[in-house]
């Protein structure tokens, strides 16, 4: 089944019948090549990064630059002990070694902090230079304070299981999450050892660009049932973009439609999240970018 969905505004002019043409005739092509090796039915082929949050954070601005800098800094001790846990899968079950909580926190904590000129060093300090205000009974007090440049700070460790996208539907994945006290939510760093994960297939290098009108999906955003939010790579002048979906027992494909502006234009890519509603969950099938004939994996927060 071909078909597109909105993308929360209503264009004033739908995708050209060419585009929606040469996306049939591509997605055609794609599904008949797409033949994974056996690990992706029978392994452990993760389609996210192994950093998982297990919920909603509470970011601020600060805290979230050190989350995705990788900045951390262990105040309790962090186990070396190996183990072994089992991955469950909609159809069935996986036993797969682990590393150990210290090799997860060592793939978790990427370095320090960059410096931060008048920045405070330590949380709650004045910004040096600040203004002040009249003071009060503890004396002068400046009427600002920033929070410091600082990494995470890590004040436990568990071996839990976060749910997680793989080859085979969503997976309850063994992971060590780390308590975070700069955060409302821990964050996992997923466990299996890097032998045991299976890497998502790659796809060969396409011989013909897109045909006009016709654009890629990037990555993956979200799975929610039926529900598949991706990200398309559209031109910075790009309007009218529509998501066309080719959905079918074994795979969904996935690209979009755009009109291209006329005349001169930023060459800028773009990344463009829309939505598409299959006519069933997604489940296992993979989803397929209608350009490489790759499949996507869901992007890192």
């Amino acid at each position: 089944m071909v078909g597109c969905a909105a993308t929360g505004a209503t264009p004033a002019a739908g995708p050209t019948t060419t585009a929606h043409s040469a996306f049939d005739q591509r997605a055609s092509a794609v599904a008949a090549a797409w033949r994974p090796g056996p690990g992706w039915r029978d392994g452990y082929v993760p389609l996210q990064g192994p950093t998982v949050l297990t919920g909603d954070p509470r970011f601020t601005p600060d805290t979230e630059t050190a989350f995705r800098a990788g900045w951390y800094r262990a105040q309790v001790a962090i186990p070396p002990t190996r183990v072994g846990a089992e991955i469950r899968f909609p159809d069935g079950r996986l036993t797969l070694p682990l590393v150990s909580a210290a090799e997860a926190y060592r793939q978790l904590d990427r370095g320090d902090p960059l410096p931060c000129p008048g920045r405070p060093k330590r949380p709650g300090l004045p910004t040096p230079g600040g203004p002040t205000v009249e003071p009060g009974p503890d004396g002068w007090a400046t009427s600002t304070t920033e929070t410091a440049c600082l990494p995470l700070t890590v004040t436990g460790v568990t071996l839990g299981a976060v749910p997680v996208r793989t080859s085979r539907g969503e997976a309850q994945v063994p992971a060590w999450l780390f308590t975070v006290e700069e955060l409302a939510t821990p964050v996992a760093q997923l466990a299996v050892a890097p032998t045991a994960v299976t890497p998502v297939p790659s796809a060969p290098t396409p011989t013909q660009p897109l045909p006009e009108g016709l654009v890629a999906a990037q990555d993956m955003v979200a799975v929610d049932g039926a529900r598949v939010t991706v990200r398309l790579g559209v031109g910075a002048c790009d309007t009218d973009i529509t998501p066309v979906v080719s959905e079918r027992p074994d795979v969904v494909v996935v690209g979009g439609a755009v009109t291209r502006a006329a005349g001169v234009c930023t060459d800028v890519l773009k990344l463009e999240p829309v939505t598409v509603t299959l006519t069933a969950p997604l489940g296992a099938r993979p989803v397929l970018d209608v350009f490489t004939g790759a499949p996507l994996t869901i992007a890192a927060r």
